[in-house]
């Protein structure tokens, strides 16, 4: 899927030039990785097979917004454009 927008500045470092200032030490391979695998995929059920990442939906006022776990407390979020087949608003959120 495309990559289209960003909310974290660091992580749109890391994709566009593979710069990991701005990034939690220690979590930038990981979230290189995410970053590639969400770039490579085709379809949003390939995320449901990464058990390690612990994707899933989030609900209430953020429904629509994948999460992927990251570190005991911080979270790769996104949103995902169906129709335009696009990965949009990319963020890396300290959950505490």
């Amino acid at each position: 899927m495309k990559v289209r927008s960003f909310v974290h500045k660091g992580l749109k470092r890391l994709f566009l030039e593979d710069r990991t200032q701005d990034l939690p030490p220690g979590s930038a391979d990981k979230l290189g990785k995410m970053l590639g695998f969400l770039e490579d995929m085709d379809d949003p059920g390939e995320l449901r097979s990464l058990s390690i990442w612990k994707a899933h939906m989030l609900t209430g006022d953020r429904k629509g917004e994948w999460s992927l776990h990251v570190t005991r407390n911080r979270r790769l979020t996104f949103r995902i454009d169906a129709v335009q087949n696009e990965i949009c608003d990319i963020n890396l959120e300290d959950y505490h």
